[in-house]
């Protein structure tokens, strides 16, 4: 198939650049896709919609201040998206412009509204996929926990402000663990408050969370034209052994069912499953598009995505690309709110497990 096979016509005025004032306050769109029906709900009603006893697995990763603006020494700008940890202050990083941020070169990390300089940043080598290893000279460690206190939260590029205060709360998940180092939140999971899980848990429901470290592989565009073409980017994961005790066995009889809360757990699972048990870590470059057959879960939460991008081609891989392009479709016509900050779809009786 074709990238073009997957674009869409989406009006620029739905991309959601704040969140809804109460974080259960968005819309969703249920679609079955077993029998194609598509009806309108709201996230507050997953409780009465998820299927009693159901394991709910979502991903609990920490979104990093891991956005960093530069002054370089000749006194341009740039900017570096740190993505991996290697310890001692040494970081896998997307760095900008590319061309003028080559081994050798040493910027200042500043603050983009003072201007004030926190930090000093050195590239030290050139890697695969445009990536870059840096090292990152901070006065008072050299951990996560200081990139916090000097980087911004990496927004999304189709959101048009600077991290602020709200972001500082919304663009984290309630349930996200002191762990990680995302780049991105798993928006799904942003719909979420202690109430509406409660809510869930007294349907029966599970609530045992997986962490996919949420890298450039979700959500780098694709540029090859054919989907087998497109290279996904390496993302790691972790599965706790609590979560594994409780999935092993029911992945292996389906005496419960499965909603991912979100596509990161999705890819995460599926990636994890080998037939047999779940890794409790590793990485994944998993591709979900049409034709493959989803190994572990029955239903998917997740937001409504980008046009010609992999995760429109996973809910494609799901729904079916004509069933996709119609929930879309009519998701568009009522004015839904796209992207990290927007309303939700969820996905009952994910089609490939039909099969």
């Amino acid at each position: 198939m074709l990238r073009s096979d997957f674009h869409f016509d989406l009006p620029p005025d739905l991309i959601a650049q704040r969140p809804a004032p109460d974080r259960d306050g968005a819309r969703l769109l249920l679609v079955d896709a077993q029998t194609g029906s598509l009806s309108h709900r709201a996230i507050r009603d997953l409780p009465d919609l998820v299927p009693a006893h159901s394991i709910c697995v979502p991903n609990d990763v920490r979104v990093r201040h891991a956005r960093l603006f530069l002054r370089r020494a000749g006194g341009g700008a740039g900017e570096a998206l740190l993505l991996r940890s290697h310890g001692a202050g040494v970081f896998e990083a997307l760095v900008r412009p590319g061309a003028r941020l080559k081994p050798g070169a040493t910027a200042a990390v500043i603050d983009p509204v003072s201007m004030a300089e926190l930090a000093r940043i050195h590239v030290l080598a050139v890697l695969p996929e445009g990536l870059r290893t840096v090292r990152v000279h901070v006065d008072h460690g050299l951990d996560w926990d200081e990139i916090d206190r000097i980087g911004r939260l990496p927004l999304p590029p189709y959101i048009e402000h600077l991290a602020d205060a709200e972001d500082e709360t919304r663009y984290q998940t309630v349930f996200a663990a002191r762990e990680g180092e995302a780049v991105a939140a798993p928006t799904a999971g942003l719909h979420f408050t202690p109430d509406l899980i409660l809510a869930l848990r007294a349907r029966g429901c599970g609530w045992h969370p997986v962490r996919l470290h949420v890298g450039l592989g979700t959500f780098r565009p694709m540029t090859a034209e054919r989907l087998e073409d497109h290279a996904m980017h390496e993302e790691r994961f972790e599965i706790p052994k609590e979560t594994a005790a409780i999935l092993e066995p029911v992945l292996l009889d389906r005496s419960r069912p499965v909603l991912c809360v979100g596509t990161t757990s999705l890819r995460t699972l599926d990636g994890a499953w080998t037939g047999a048990s779940l890794l409790r870590e590793g990485a994944t470059r998993l591709f979900i598009t049409p034709g493959y057959k989803l190994r572990t879960a029955d239903h998917l939460l997740t937001n409504f995505h980008l046009p010609e991008t992999t995760l429109f081609v996973l809910v494609s891989a799901l729904l079916g690309l004509d069933l996709a392009r119609a929930a879309y479709t009519e998701a568009i016509k009522e004015r839904y709110r796209f992207f990290s900050y927007g309303d939700a779809m969820l996905i009952l009786n994910a089609r490939p497990l039909l099969a």
